[in-house]
């Protein structure tokens, strides 16, 4: 699988662009930076997307990409997600108030991208990838996703605070390469971070230890703002199995 890093911090500014990572220029997970970081050319070549979750940041190019490629593509993107995020999605963005309603655009018979519920820990098969979405500590029914493909398998838990089932389940799947998560506060943020759900050096930290053995770590989701202090409390862990994303682009083969 080749990881391409579209964009992978948690705030949007010049040179920081939020949550979307494309393996092998089809298959997309969330959706903060594909219609930035893309040419429409590659964009139309999306076949599937996977939306961990309904905030702004993962999800808002969504708008975008449709926009881009409508009336381009032979068949509408599929978007697979949970359906309390497929519903929010419908009511809130694609709405025909925010934005055009581009799951019934440019007809119903032949719509820009299509919504498709998924359900917690059921696999399901798109284009030869095995996909086990699994619920994670994030707001309105958030999910992680074990990606399997090629004889190797890779985690994504995109947005979360300390969680524990994606690790049970992950201790489980052979051939694991890599864990992609998140870091999002310093630690003087602590009670912001738990109050939202997201980590710190310190609770990534604790997190390590419930995770599969010698598996490399790749911390994304850096508050572009803290990025400096989060850094310096990373490097104090001494963790070797943890990699920072350093900046947007950055590709991964596995």
């Amino acid at each position: 699988m080749k990881i391409e890093i579209l964009g992978g911090h948690g705030g949007q500014a010049k040179g920081y662009m939020t949550t979307s990572f494309l393996i092998d220029e089809k298959l997309l997970i969330d959706a903060g930076a594909v219609a930035g970081a893309l040419s429409v050319e590659q964009q139309t070549r999306i076949e599937n997307i996977l939306i961990s979750h309904c905030h702004l940041d993962h999800t808002k190019d969504l708008a975008f990409l449709c926009d881009n490629c409508f009336g381009l593509r032979p068949k509408p993107f599929q978007v697979y997600t949970h359906e309390t995020v497929k519903r929010m999605i419908k009511t809130h963005l694609l709405n025909d108030i925010i934005w055009p309603d581009f799951t019934v655009l440019p007809t119903p018979e032949r719509p820009t991208i299509s919504l498709n519920a998924i359900t917690d820990e059921k696999t399901i098969d798109l284009g030869g990838y095995r996909i086990t979405p699994v619920k994670v500590r994030h707001p309105y029914d958030a999910m992680g996703f074990i990606i399997e493909h090629g004889g190797s398998a890779v985690i994504f838990t995109l947005d979360t605070g300390p969680t524990e089932r994606i690790w049970d389940v992950a201790k489980s799947v052979p051939n694991l390469k890599a864990i992609f998560t998140e870091v999002s506060f310093p630690n003087a943020l602590s009670s912001v971070a738990e109050l939202s759900d997201h980590h710190t050096p310190y609770s990534i930290s604790r997190e390590l230890a419930k995770m599969p053995d010698n598996v490399p770590v790749i911390l994304t989701h850096l508050k572009p703002n803290y990025r400096t202090e989060i850094l310096d409390e990373l490097a104090a862990l001494g963790e070797e199995r943890i990699t920072v994303l350093e900046r947007d682009g950055e590709v991964f083969h596995y």
